[in-house]
This record gives structure tokens, C-alpha cells and sequence, in this order.
């Protein structure tokens, strides 16, 4: 298949277009950056340099390009946040390209007669804050989200409902880590973690759901492969508590234990939003995407994975490599 990129440079880009040639796709991926199209150029794909907003400039691009599938990876979010109170403020570029840049896309895909849509969407925080702890792709998103989140879960509403409609395909990502992401070596939320300025909230109960990078794009290439309408979770098998999670990732970065900060002040400090993410959340399954897309994480689980990835070298076990055909049989 001839495969359009947009957002081929971004953390999931950067794993997805090499394992899109593996698998023998021709590339086209969309950059901002000539001098990261040139790193496309280097890989094989070939590259187009546009802004992601400019509806005539994508249009060409696409058309031009003539793709069989379309893939949607725009995003502009911050590498770490240091405080979710104004995280609205943050989303907002990313927002505008989960909206207009999806319109735009969509319509010039429509014009080429790509037959293939793939749309990044998230899991995790935007499934109801009620009922079990782990959700499904049937489950209803929150209808009353913090009011720091409302917007961007308006944004991830209007994406899945236009990806839908298009006959597309939406991928609930999870948290990502490993290269080019925020859990990696020397990384901005790991540093947090390190200098203990990522505190544990309350009880931390709140339930997060992973995915390895390299496993986000081997399911990409499996829903570009077979995927159909329809909304998957991109996740690995073991979703976590914060209390959980948290501890054992400052673990394996050599840090303390976190702090802890009362629910009360956390809520002063950081807003209703950060209390949400630390105590509230829900995880989410990905039994639907192992069933339909054939799809099996390499990294079954974050506990092996923050240590393969952020452990210091002598723990650290050899990464993974994704294998030609790994989008059929792996991830």
C-alpha cells in the first residue's frame, strides 16, 4: 500500500514509518521540519513539508500523493507538564489539529480516493470516572470531566465522531514510553520522577494504562493493514494504579519513593484535573484490538518495559526489535 504519514516525525512517527517500510508500504510522510524531512528521506519514504493547518497545502500533498491509506498522527503536546491546572491551555495547538487538521486530512483523502483511514485518539483518562476500573471500547467517555479537561475531551469527542463517520479507524493510545517519548532516558517527566517534583496524590488510585512506542506503531500498521470502522484500545495488558506505577518507576530511575501530597492540597496546588489523573482514572482493556487487528504488545507489561527502557545500563535488557510481519503476529 502507498501510506500517507501525517505527522511522521512526532514520538509515534518516528517508530511508525520504519516499521511501515519493513512490512513493504511506500511512505509519505508529512513534517513541518525540512530538516526532519530529510531524515524521512534517509529512512526511504518519501517526504513533503507542510503545515498541517493549511488546508491547500495538504490538500496538494495528499492528492499528489495519491495514498491508499491516510494516517493521522498530529499532535502538539508538551513533552512534560509540570501542573495540570491549566492544561487547556497547553492542549490548545493540539486541540485545533485533532479538529481542523482532522477536517483537513479527511477531505483531502476523500479528493485522492484514499480507501483507508487511521486516526490517533487516547485511552485512559477520557473513559467515565464510574463502574469497573478497566474500560472497554463500548464504555461511555466522561461526561462531566474536570473543567481543566473539558475542552480537550471535546476535541478527542469531535475526532472519533468524524473519524467514524468517514468509515476511519481511531486508536486509543495509552501513556507512551520508551524513545522519543516522555518516559525515556534523560526525559523531561522522567526527571520529575527523578528530582521527586512527581508527587503521589491522595491514595493514588487512579488507574493508567501503557504502551510502548514501538507497540503503538506495530498496532498502526495492523489497523492500516486490516482494520475497519471502529475504535480500539492501544494498551498493554496491565493496567495499573498510580500507586503502583509510580513508586516502582522512581525505582528503577534510582530515585526516593514520591512524596505524597494530600487530595486538599494537591487540589490548591494543581487543580481538580491532576486529582483526577492521581485518584480517579480508569484504565482501559485491549482485548478487541488482540481479537480484531491481531495485535499482541511486545512489552506485555510496563513492569519489564520501564525497566528495559529507563533502568540504568547493567539492568537493562536488550529492547525488542520489531520483526517484518509483527503487525500481524505481535506488537
Amino acid at each position: 500500500m502507498k501510506v500517507y504519514v501525517a505527522g511522521a516525525t512526532g514520538a509515534i512517527g518516528k517508530a511508525l514509518v520504519p516499521q511501515l517500510l519493513a512490512h513493504g508500504h511506500d511512505v509519505v510522510g508529512q513534517t513541518r521540519s525540512p530538516e526532519k524531512a530529510e531524515w524521512l528521506r534517509m529512512l526511504g519514504a518519501e517526504a513533503v513539508v507542510a503545515d498541517a493547518l493549511d488546508a491547500q497545502a495538504v490538500r496538494r500533498a495528499v492528492v499528489e500523493a495519491a495514498p491508499d491509506a491516510v494516517v493521522h498522527q498530529l499532535t502538539a503536546i508538551p513533552p512534560a507538564l509540570k501542573s495540570f491546572r491549566n492544561v487547556d491551555e497547553h492542549f490548545a495547538l493540539t486541540n485545533r489539529l485533532r479538529t481542523e487538521g482532522l477536517d483537513i486530512l479527511v477531505a483531502a483523502a476523500r479528493e485522492a480516493g484514499a480507501g483507508t483511514l487511521v486516526v490517533q485518539s487516547f485511552a485512559g483518562w477520557p473513559y467515565a470516572r464510574e463502574g469497573g476500573p478497566v474500560k472497554t471500547e463500548s464504555d461511555p467517555l466522561d461526561p462531566t470531566p474536570p473543567k481543566a479537561m473539558a475542552t480537550i475531551l471535546d476535541a478527542i469527542k469531535y475526532l472519533e465522531r468524524t473519524t467514524l463517520a468517514a468509515g476511519g479507524t481511531v486508536l486509543r493510545y495509552g501513556g507512551f514510553y520508551g524513545p522519543g517519548t516522555g518516559l525515556a532516558p534523560g526525559a523531561q517527566q522522567v526527571e520529575l520522577v527523578r528530582t521527586r517534583k512527581f508527587p503521589l496524590v491522595g491514595d493514588g488510585d487512579g488507574i493508567w494504562s501503557f504502551v510502548h512506542i514501538e507497540d503503538a506503531a506495530a498496532a498502526t500498521v495492523a489497523a492500516v493493514e486490516r482494520g475497519g470502522t471502529g475504535v480500539y484500545n492501544i494498551v498493554d495488558d496491565d493496567p495499573a494504579r498510580v500507586s503502583e506505577w509510580l513508586p516502582a518507576l522512581a525505582a528503577v530511575v534510582g530515585a526516593k519513593a514520591p512524596r505524597r501530597f494530600p487530595v486538599w492540597l494537591a487540589r490548591i496546588l494543581a487543580g481538580g484535573a491532576a486529582v483526577s489523573m492521581m485518584n480517579e482514572i480508569r484504565g482501559a482493556s485491549n482485548a478487541k484490538a488482540k481479537r480484531e487487528l491481531g495485535w499482541t504488545p511486545g512489552h506485555p507489561s510496563w513492569r519489564e518495559g520501564f525497566v528495559s527502557e529507563l533502568g540504568a545500563p547493567a539492568t537493562r535488557r536488550e529492547r525488542p526489535q520489531p520483526a517484518r510481519g509483527a503487525a500481524v503476529s505481535r506488537g
